[in-house]
């Protein structure tokens, strides 16, 4: 490796040494939640400041998010090549650089160019996460990893609270509700000039988000975070990977894969389109932004109750088959359940408010699936790590699913999308999982 850290076994690390690392990764996955979750408040935005269609709206989440997939497996090997701390720095400096792209995108009011920039921060974050994640699993007890990466999603989940109500407060004015309604009736000239400014409003606090950015980056470059071995395998381990050639040989890994791409799908869905679905129901833009950060909200209750009971009162597997069923018996509410109530000073469809539960039933299922995929794979963990964060590029396709089903069928209707990936997610939970050989005997 290019690097002169030293590297080391994660079972070697003083109890000091544990914490402080588990410490800046938990500000790692803070920095992430901002990141990530500030795209449910461009969304519905950009739909109005570029025009654009559900469908074209929901762009916003697929430029990010197939970065995923793209850079997942590159990344493993970058980290490989430069080490965690060289290779997280480089994401922060993407990161960045995608950031700053939004200064001559707003000027021009260009969505292509939004687009890239969105592309190229979640580059970044996938060069980070691939790193993350695997650090956070294998820092301690493998049987505690659930609880580790649920204290993780509390401080990625706050951060995502926190995002949309900053961006919103900077970017949205009380008056744009009526603005937006005037806008049908005004000449081409007026509109330009008014949709103009208004996008222009992302400029400050994006260019300051990527000097952030490189701040972080630097910091993690020379910060005491050690280089952590994931190559040296125990006795037991080396049995059960003995005759393996690549990862495809780890059934339990690519079904977990799949099960992740589905997961942050319905979790992405949850929260992304929240906003539009409370503007369908004459919310404004400026009141509705406070919806997403309610789901993320039900999404800590749900780490908080996990840290509490795993492993004391119930283990990985049972957490993972309780909240996958709940999130199948929540869309079907969803769907079928109407009628109106009047909560938090606005009056609203009851069914978004299961919407809003879908954040505690998707709580502890990424947490879960992570310790149960990468279970025994040795050699093969950084690899497979690669292979989970590509899946991540579920929330970049099942958005646009759910965009395109939204044009036609209409908002409501279009959640219906999220009933099959909630029965695939109950199979892994209750078998996939245990999946050791692809022979059709095993199951």
């Amino acid at each position: 490796m290019n690097r002169e850290e030293e590297v080391i076994d994660a079972r070697s690390l003083s109890r000091f040494q544990t914490v402080l690392s588990i410490s800046i990764i938990g500000f790692l996955f803070f920095v992430f939640g901002f990141v990530t979750w500030i795209n449910a408040i461009l969304i519905p935005y950009f739909k109005i400041a570029c025009e654009l269609t559900n469908f074209q709206s929901y762009l916003v989440a697929f430029a990010f998010y197939i970065s995923y997939f793209i850079m997942s497996v590159p990344s493993s090997y970058l980290l490989r090549k430069k080490g965690f701390k060289r290779g997280m720095m480089l994401g922060f400096m993407a990161m960045a650089l995608g950031s700053f792209l939004f200064v001559p995108a707003a000027y021009t009011r260009t969505y292509e160019t939004f687009l890239f920039g969105l592309f190229l921060i979640g580059i970044g974050l996938a060069i980070l996460q691939t790193a993350a994640n695997p650090y956070i699993t294998i820092l301690g007890p493998i049987e505690r990893a659930a609880q580790r990466i649920s204290i993780m999603g509390i401080l990625n989940k706050g951060a995502g609270i926190l995002a949309p109500l900053i961006l919103g407060a900077m970017i949205l004015k009380a008056t744009d509700h009526d603005l937006f309604q005037q806008l049908p009736a005004m000449s081409a000239g007026d509109k330009k000039m008014v949709l103009d400014a208004m996008i222009r409003r992302v400029i400050v606090p994006y260019a300051g988000m990527g000097a952030i950015l490189v701040g972080i980056g630097l910091m993690v470059r020379y910060s005491p975070l050690p280089e952590i071995d994931t190559e040296r395998e125990s006795a037991d381990v080396t049995a059960s990977t003995s005759g393996k050639a690549n990862i495809l040989q780890f059934p339990h890994l690519v079904l977990g894969a799949v099960a992740i791409f589905l997961h942050v799908g319905t979790q992405v869905i949850a929260i992304d389109t929240i906003i539009g679905y409370a503007t369908s129901m004459n919310i404004s833009l400026h009141e509705a932004k406070v919806f997403p950060a309610y789901t993320l909200a039900a999404t800590m209750v749900g780490y908080v109750l996990g840290i509490i009971a795993i492993p004391k009162f119930m283990d990985q597997k049972n957490a993972l088959r309780f909240c996958t069923t709940l999130g199948g018996i929540l869309t079907l509410l969803i769907i079928f359940t109407r009628g109106e109530v009047y909560l938090f000073g606005l009056k609203a469809d009851v069914s978004i408010y299961f919407v809003v539960m879908l954040g505690l039933a998707n709580s502890l299922v990424y947490a879960c699936i992570w310790p149960l995929a990468l279970d025994a794979l040795g050699r093969f963990t950084k690899v497979g790590a690669s292979i989970l964060i590509m899946g991540l590029c579920g929330s970049a396709v099942m958005p646009l699913l759910y965009g395109h089903y939204a044009d036609i069928h209409g908002l409501r209707e279009a959640y219906w999308i999220l009933f099959p990936c909630y029965l695939y997610l109950m199979h892994y939970a209750f078998h996939g999982h245990k999946i050791r050989s692809w022979q059709m005997t095993k199951f």
